[in-house]
């Protein structure tokens, strides 16, 4: 072979080598967040926006959104028979990110909706979040088919996996009855709840403790009212943080009212009477869920006493059975000697040992 067909050959081979790279790097390009269309309505390639700046998707409450986990964000227009609608889509971290943007943004005039895991209206902007990703969607016009398409969206939205997908508990602690709705947030960082005008200073709740907080506003018979569940990682730590609450005249929206649970602490403030304060209190309780993981009996290489009573056992088996096989074996050589005599055992024989004492 001459020299310029094994340089024609190598680059052949060198450029099928790069060809196969490139497509298996296209093919493991990460997913977009928006899909491309959903219940006939198209998304409009020149129109996607996607970032990983949290201040392009919001410039007033980005560090909220860094509190919550934001991890990357992407918009798109899609249109459908003339009509637009603009998508904007977010995803966090994990399932609980998105879940606490949402109590973020979500309004008590605006109307609840069964979109996603959870979702609420205000005439044309739609907000619901579905796993770790929350969308708010501005509809050009509202019909009676737009949250059947929404709800598409949601389906066709990446979800997480594992642990990820996983939504926090707390919120479940808080008392339903007399509950204002679209109050409910979900508060992990000082941004967000000093945002919300939360009257308890971030000093006395100490982050660096990694608490996450729930609150909640509440109709009382003389007005409305707070409640707080701050859930902390230690029953110690809540201990320590209930002790550190100074007195309900010394806080500005008060009066206060406290109570520790485990590693819960609930506050309440606002205007409500003591014994209407005490109810809702009493409705904190931490349920602790226990797993009963401990052995019922101990494991066979730990057990020593019973490896002892196992070798004896053995030992007397294996004593048994020589006795069994000795004395059946004597006693078949003495039967057959009695009724065939020199005929099967010669006792002379050399395969019977025997002393011979004369």
């Amino acid at each position: 072979m001459s020299f310029a067909r094994f340089g024609f050959l190598l680059r052949c081979v060198l450029s099928l080598i790069l060809l196969t790279a490139a497509a298996f790097t296209q093919t493991k390009a990460p997913a977009t967040l928006l899909p491309h269309s959903f219940s006939g309505w198209q998304i409009d390639a020149k129109s996607v926006k996607a970032g990983s700046d949290p201040a392009a998707v919001d410039p007033a409450d980005f560090s909220v959104l860094k509190e919550y986990g934001f991890a990357d964000s992407e918009a798109a227009t899609y249109s459908r028979n003339g009509r637009k609608m603009q998508i904007k889509a977010v995803r966090f971290a994990d399932a609980s990110g998105a879940f606490g943007a949402f109590t973020y943004y979500d309004q008590p005039q605006m109307r609840t909706e069964t979109i996603g895991d959870a979702g609420a209206s205000n005439n044309t902007r739609i907000l619901f979040y579905k796993g770790n990703i929350l969308v708010d969607a501005t509809l050009q016009d509202v019909t009676a088919m737009s949250a059947a398409d929404l709800r598409s969206l949601a389906d066709a939205l990446p979800r997480p996996k594992g642990t990820l997908a996983t939504l926090p508990t707390l919120l479940n602690n808080l008392p339903a009855q007399s509950r204002l709705p679209n109050t409910s947030r979900y508060v992990v960082g000082p941004e967000a709840l000093s945002r919300l005008g939360v009257s308890i200073p971030t000093q006395l709740l100490d982050f660096s403790k990694s608490p996450e907080l729930v609150m909640a506003r509440y109709r009382t018979s003389t007005g409305e009212a707070e409640m707080t569940i701050i859930g902390y990682p230690t029953p110690q730590i809540a201990r320590e943080r209930i002790a550190a609450m100074p007195s309900s005249g010394s806080l500005p929206g008060g009066p206060y009212y406290f109570k520790r649970s485990g590693p819960f602490v609930a506050v309440v403030n606002g205007s409500i009477p003591a014994d209407e304060a005490q109810s809702l209190l009493a409705s904190v309780n931490y349920d602790a869920d226990v797993t009963w993981n401990q052995p019922t009996k101990i494991k066979p290489a730990e057990n020593r006493a019973g490896f002892i009573v196992a070798l004896v056992l053995l030992c007397i088996m294996a004593i048994l059975a020589a006795l069994v096989f000795g004395f059946a074996f004597g006693g078949i050589r003495l039967l057959m000697a009695r009724f065939f005599p020199n005929k099967v055992f010669n006792p002379e024989s050399s395969d019977f040992i025997h002393l011979d004492l004369k």
